[in-house]
C-alpha cells in the first residue's frame, strides 16, 4: 500500500485554528498547539457567556426600571410595578419597560399611573 502524506490537510487544519487565535499574545496566536488550547477555552467561555449575557441584560432592565419607578414616585419600587402591571393586564417586557424608561419617559409614567391604579389601596 503507498504511503499517505498529510501535509496539505495537516497544514490547512492548523491554518484555520491559528486564524481563529489571531490576535492572541504571544504564542498564543502563533503555536498550533498553544493556539488550539487557546481557542477551545475561549470556545468554552462563548458558549457559557451566550448564556450570563442573557442574565445580565435582564438585571440591567430591571435596574433601569426600577431606577424609572422611583422618580416617579419614591414609594412606588418595581416589584410593585410588575404586580400592578399584571393586575391592569398590561403586558410590556422588561426590554420595552427599561426602553420606554429611557427613551419616552412621559409613555412611562402613562404605564406607571395605570399599574399603580390597578393595585389595591391596602397596599
Amino acid at each position: 500500500m503507498s504511503r499517505v502524506k498529510s501535509g496539505v490537510v495537516t497544514h490547512a487544519r492548523h491554518r484555520k485554528v491559528i486564524a481563529k487565535a489571531a490576535g492572541y499574545y504571544a504564542a498564543r496566536s502563533t503555536n498550533f498547539k498553544t493556539a488550539t488550547q487557546a481557542v477551545d477555552k475561549a470556545q468554552q467561555y462563548a458558549t457559557r457567556d451566550r448564556k450570563t449575557r442573557k442574565r445580565n441584560f435582564r438585571a440591567l432592565w430591571i435596574a433601569r426600571i426600577n431606577a424609572a419607578v422611583r422618580l416617579y414616585d419614591p414609594a412606588f419600587t418595581y416589584s410593585r410595578l410588575i404586580n400592578g402591571l399584571a393586575l391592569a393586564g398590561i403586558e410590556v417586557d422588561r426590554k420595552v419597560l427599561a426602553d420606554l424608561a429611557v427613551h419616552e419617559p412621559e409613555a412611562f409614567n402613562l404605564i406607571a399611573a395605570q399599574a399603580k391604579a390597578a393595585l389595591p389601596a391596602a397596599a
